[in-house]
């Protein structure tokens, strides 16, 4: 996904700054994305930064100031495939273009998809703003082009917003279940994505091709 993290409202001065502020969001990701906002602690941030509490309340005053952090940079990534879809393309090929995206960014970036999907599933108390804001925006506009097609005949009738949120859960549940999917597969490394990549080709095409 290619973060890339800066302090909110004070930006880093030297290297040892930037190397702290990033090492904080770091040790963060990762205690947010294993215990959610509400199950983490600054204690435990700071332990896993190699920080003390106090140097780490230099560069972010609150425990809900580094969340937010992530969140933003995590929202403006995660955005990224959907806005790639191109309303002059083939409709087809867009769309298995984007679960492919989708797919490639739950192996990448596993804890930021849990980070997300532990937000939605407290009720979205940090970003809701942004999911009514830009997320709704963006979603509203891609359907749009996707009801474009349809009417074209470019590609066969489908609940826009449904498709868009099947292809949320099909691609993201292989990082936010991944202890399950493992348990299950017990696959060699992460084999289990090229595999997945094939089923979730066919099953696409096949329900979006007229």
């Amino acid at each position: 996904m290619g973060i890339e993290r800066h302090m909110p409202g004070r930006q880093p001065r030297t290297r040892i700054q930037k190397k702290n502020t990033e090492t904080i969001l770091e040790a963060a990701l990762d205690v947010f994305s294993q215990h959610g906002f509400r199950g983490s602690t600054l204690d435990q941030i700071a332990k896993a930064a190699g920080l003390s509490k106090p140097n780490l309340l230099y560069y972010f005053p609150s425990k809900v100031a580094i969340h937010r952090a992530l969140i933003d940079e995590l929202m403006q990534n995660w955005l990224d495939p959907l806005r790639k879809i191109e309303a002059d393309g083939e409709p087809v090929e867009e769309l298995l273009a984007y679960v492919l995206r989708k797919l490639e960014m739950a192996r990448e970036y596993p804890r930021e998809s849990r980070l997300f999907a532990n937000e939605i599933v407290q009720g979205a108390p940090n970003i809701m703003d942004k999911i009514e804001g830009e997320l709704k925006s963006l979603v509203d506009e891609k359907a749009q082009v996707i009801d474009g097609w349809i009417a074209s005949g470019a590609l066969a009738p489908v609940d826009p917003y449904h498709l868009i949120f099947s292809i949320w859960s099909t691609t993201q549940h292989y990082a936010d279940f991944d202890a399950q999917v493992r348990a299950i597969l017990r696959p060699e490394g992460d084999a289990h994505f090229e595999d997945a990549a094939a089923y979730l080709d066919t099953l696409f095409r096949r329900m979006l091709t007229p």
